[in-house]
């Protein structure tokens, strides 16, 4: 587990990348909001979470998958990591923070290109304040909890 990154992920800088040539501006990693955004975008008031599908366990994802063997720990890992995930996010919304979580499953190369071009749309638009993109067996979609 110590191989796998935490910041600057393919994932992340492929959609930092992205917003970058589509002339958004955002500060990584800010420490000083619940969960260490990796993407925040003080202009909309929008934190972006890239989430590994695998630790943050995607609903419905083929990545989402528990290893067989000590099975119990790794569910108990999961549960902390779920439950310290929906934490930050309702400390951020109370905050004012809108809340867009981008899972790693939707960043994928033949995939990103297209699916991408909806997000700067996306964070222009107020009323979203929580998107988790891409629901299983769909595109982006919007949520209001």
């Amino acid at each position: 587990m110590a191989a796998n990154k935490a910041k600057n992920t393919k994932p992340e800088l492929l959609l930092r990348r992205f917003l970058h040539g589509k002339g958004f501006r955002y500060r990584i990693h800010v420490r000083s909001l619940p969960g260490s955004p990796d993407l925040v975008l003080a202009k909309y008031n929008l934190v972006i979470f890239v989430h590994g599908c695998f630790w943050h366990q995607h609903a419905g994802c083929r990545f989402a998958t528990t290893p067989d063997e000590r099975r119990e720990e790794w569910q108990a890992k999961f549960a902390g990591t779920l439950a310290r995930d929906a934490q930050h996010i309702t400390a951020l919304r109370q905050g004012g923070w809108r809340v867009f979580l981008i899972w790693e499953c939707g960043l994928t190369k033949g995939q990103a290109g297209q699916s991408l071009e909806r997000l700067p749309e996306a964070v222009r638009d107020a009323s979203l304040d929580f998107i988790s993109w891409p629901e299983p067996a769909v595109g982006l979609s919007k949520r209001s909890t």
